[in-house]
């Protein structure tokens, strides 16, 4: 089946985790830049507010923005959420999967097994879910773009001590990117990237660094243009980590010979 006519001035762009911090900063910029922002979030205040602003952005366009208030672990809604986004466009144009929780920060022989299971769903399950419901949308795009938000906590040469469910589940997201990456390269016009923001000021930081000081750190403000860039139809890098700490693309490389 061909891809509808588009205009690419007018993207479809589903931002999860659009409530707030990364996510709410990506809703806006991608808002500026003239896409339609279809904001996923579990606070149906907090999209209201989001959806105020990006209509002040946008002054005299009827509905600028489509809030989706679901939980990523309701993965039946994400299924009927695909659905419907087909039935009213045909396609999705990019898709920023920020949404991710911290978890508890604990050895792991004293993780609760429901606090495993819960960073499991929302930064590893619910992200394949969106995939497997999402795919034939971003395939109907001219340029289908993924950006998936990352950690260094699943890469760094010596892993921190108490950060094993986090760590383990940003791992899980990479291997699941960089996969759905080499079955779109030859495939399709989907690009499929991985995004590591680097310490920002958000709430999670601010939960896992209690002691740092938020001044000292960028803002998802100043993050939020390079998803714009990522997820436009001249971004060509696929199955790469975009490292924002220093500004630059990199490979994935295998463990070192012994």
């Amino acid at each position: 089946m061909n891809a509808p006519a588009q205009n690419e001035s007018s993207r479809i762009v589903l931002v999860t985790g659009a409530s707030r911090g990364i996510g709410r900063a990506a809703a806006l910029a991608f808002a500026r830049d003239g896409a339609h922002v279809v904001a996923v979030a579990r606070t149906q205040g907090a999209l209201e507010e989001l959806d105020d602003e990006i209509r002040a952005l946008r002054p005299g366009e009827e509905s600028p923005a489509t809030l989706a208030p679901l939980d990523l672990r309701d993965f039946a809604a994400l299924d009927r959420l695909g659905e419907a986004l087909f039935r009213r466009w045909g396609r999705l144009d990019a898709l920023v999967g920020n949404a991710g929780v911290l978890g508890v920060l604990s050895p792991l022989h004293h993780v609760d097994p429901k606090d495993w299971d819960d960073v499991l769903a929302v930064n590893v399950t619910a992200n394949w879910r969106l995939i497997r419901s999402l795919d034939p949308l971003l395939r109907r795009s001219a340029a289908g773009r993924v950006a998936f938000v990352t950690s260094g906590a699943a890469s760094r040469a010596e892993l921190r001590a108490y950060w094993g469910p986090y760590a383990m589940s940003k791992a899980a997201l990479d291997a699941i990117a960089r996969t759905y990456a080499a079955e779109t390269l030859n495939t399709s016009n989907v690009r499929v990237m991985l995004v590591n923001p680097g310490p920002l000021r958000t709430l999670m930081r601010a939960k896992a660094m209690p002691g740092e000081d938020p001044e000292t750190l960028r803002t998802p403000q100043d993050l939020a243009p390079k998803l714009v860039e990522i997820c436009s139809p001249q971004w060509t890098e696929t199955g790469k980590l975009y490292d924002f700490p220093t500004d630059s693309v990199l490979s994935f490389r295998g463990p070192a010979a012994v």
